[in-house]
């Protein structure tokens, strides 16, 4: 027995592939401007933010990029579709996006990034807030 899932053609056409509903989320809730969405992992130890992304078959050099802006880390990507024959395919090719909101204090603009294995890995460092009370002066008028 091979490790590969056989699919079955002789299903009725009226059944949605079940995968592909997990895949694209809720119907209505997602925008409609045609991106897909990327898939990442977040984590913040010792004072740095890393964003792992998804992102297997595209040429990160040409086909990603990064801005930070307010605060938010906006990811994009494209893979382009190859120009051969397919009987069946699961790709998704097309423009993807991702935004998320980097952690208080982070500092976007030391941001960086490197792609190695199909995997965007982003890191930023995030500078410890200064601890403790400050007490405000009160001046009268």
């Amino acid at each position: 027995m091979t490790g590969v899932t056989e699919r079955r053609s002789n299903w009725p056409t009226l059944i949605p592939d079940l995968f592909g509903w997990v895949e694209a989320g809720i119907p209505g809730l997602h925008s409609t401007s045609g991106l897909h969405s990327i898939r990442i992992e977040e984590s913040l130890t010792d004072g740095i933010y890393t964003l792992r992304a998804e992102l297997p078959g595209i040429d990160a050099a040409k086909d990603v990029e990064l801005t930070v802006t307010e605060g938010i880390l906006t990811l994009r990507a494209e893979r382009h579709a190859e120009l051969t024959d397919k009987q069946h395919t699961e790709f998704r090719y097309g423009a993807f996006a991702r935004a998320v909101r980097l952690p208080a204090g982070a500092n976007g603009n030391d941001a960086a990034a490197a792609y190695k294995d199909g995997v965007l890995t982003i890191t930023v460092p995030v500078p410890e807030a200064e601890a403790g009370t400050r007490t405000i002066p009160v001046r009268p008028v």
